[in-house]
């Protein structure tokens, strides 16, 4: 049922954890709902140096936030704000359209995380 990529960052998934001092964080879902990705972004002149995440879910949930990782650290925040959910799913291999939903959720995610880290720095800028 599973691609060999979905497998493989379901098994060793990369960058698991949550960055302290984060530029921007964003949560998608709730841990009680059993379906939730938080991630966190270090962001150095516009680009995405690290990102790290959280996931309670099925395999393709951990596997979708995983493979988010690594598509966006080393872009810059205009570039990361155009990945999209089909993007992260022919990553993985293609997903089935049941579990579409968690590629989505990583898209949506990352989306908010950046705006976090616009408002913030639109914040700094005001001051």
């Amino acid at each position: 049922m599973y691609t060999p990529q979905v497998t493989d960052h379901y098994e060793n998934p990369r960058n698991v954890g949550t960055i302290a001092d984060a530029d921007g964080t964003a949560t998608v879902g709730s841990a009680a709902s059993g379906e939730m990705v938080k991630l966190t972004l270090k962001i150095t002149d516009n680009v995405v140096i690290a990102a790290k995440f959280r996931a309670f879910g099925c395999p393709t949930a951990i596997a979708s936030a995983s493979m988010l990782t690594e598509l966006v650290t080393g872009t810059h925040t205009s570039e990361a704000q155009k990945i999209t959910a089909d993007q992260l799913a022919q990553a993985l291999g293609g997903l089935p359209q049941d579990k579409q939903r968690y590629a989505d959720a990583a898209e949506k995610v990352l989306k908010n995380a950046i705006a976090d880290f616009l408002s913030k720095k639109e914040a700094r800028s005001l001051c």
